[in-house]
């Protein structure tokens, strides 16, 4: 009986050990986009996740919650790839090197409240399943989506190891727009300084075009200003000649990702 117990043995180790590897998500040969879904708050959302190429493989990856701005809004899990990140993902399929979260806003909302906290959980379901490295975790977005990396980092202040917000501001940007701010720094009496008083802590990259008219970038100028008084780590560039979209040049600047993946929790 011993004996058969001791040949069982690797039998049984080897059986689990295939079964571990069935159940892993096999690397991609190429970086791809896959479609995910996530029940929050009693409501189905569809994420998209960026999965790097296996070369990339060799260890736990680097995280990017990527927020998109308000155009790309809806419920497809798609419309957040084509603008911003996902473009410049998909002209860098093989070099890049990063898993990269994509959630969704549904139409006409903003990235507070549930859909932060959504957009969390995304990020949580996501890295889990890819092995995404908790001390390398980012957030960026562009425009909605870079008062939304405020929102998220500002929910989890020890969360990421870096952020870069892309054409954000801090307070309402036009009277047209009275929902699209940062809420849980809204009731204080500096809703800027309270920013940087939070997240002084956290390594920041700020990008704004000078010449932006849906976005002003007074609120980033001031932020940086007041992080600068702070001692906090918030850079800041700004393109004399852009407008709105600062984000064509900020995802496709190599010296920006060069900062970000050195960042790392301690």
């Amino acid at each position: 009986m011993r004996k058969t117990r001791l040949l069982f043995l690797p039998a049984l180790l080897l059986s689990l050990l295939v079964s571990a590897c069935q159940n892993r998500p096999t690397p991609p040969p190429t970086g791809t986009f896959v479609q995910r879904s996530i029940e929050y708050a009693g409501r189905t959302h569809l994420y998209a996740v960026f999965v790097p190429a296996a070369t990339h493989q060799q260890g736990p990856l680097p995280v990017v919650l990527f927020l998109h701005g308000s155009g790309e809004r809806g419920s497809d899990g798609h419309a957040q790839t084509t603008s911003g990140l996902g473009p410049y993902l998909r002209r860098n399929a093989d070099a890049f090197p990063a898993l990269v979260v994509m959630p969704q806003v549904p139409k006409n909302e903003e990235w507070t409240g549930a859909n932060a906290r959504m957009a969390l959980a995304a990020l949580d379901a996501a890295s889990a399943e890819f092995g995404g490295d908790p001390r390398r975790t980012y957030a960026t977005g562009m425009s909605m989506g870079g008062y939304g990396t405020w929102e998220v980092a500002l929910l989890e202040p020890q969360r990421f190891a870096a952020l870069v917000p892309v054409c954000a501001g801090v307070l309402a940007p036009r009277a047209v727009r009275p929902t699209l701010y940062v809420t849980p720094v809204a009731d204080a009496t500096d809703p800027h300084a309270e920013l940087v008083r939070r997240l002084r802590h956290v390594p920041v990259w700020m990008f704004h075009g000078a010449r932006d008219d849906l976005v002003l970038p007074h609120d980033a100028r001031r932020v940086h200003e007041l992080a600068r008084q702070a001692g906090a780590d918030f850079r800041y560039t700004e393109y004399p000649e852009g407008n709105h979209n600062a984000w064509d040049a900020t995802y496709a600047d190599p010296a920006m990702w060069d900062w970000l993946f050195a960042q790392r929790l301690p």
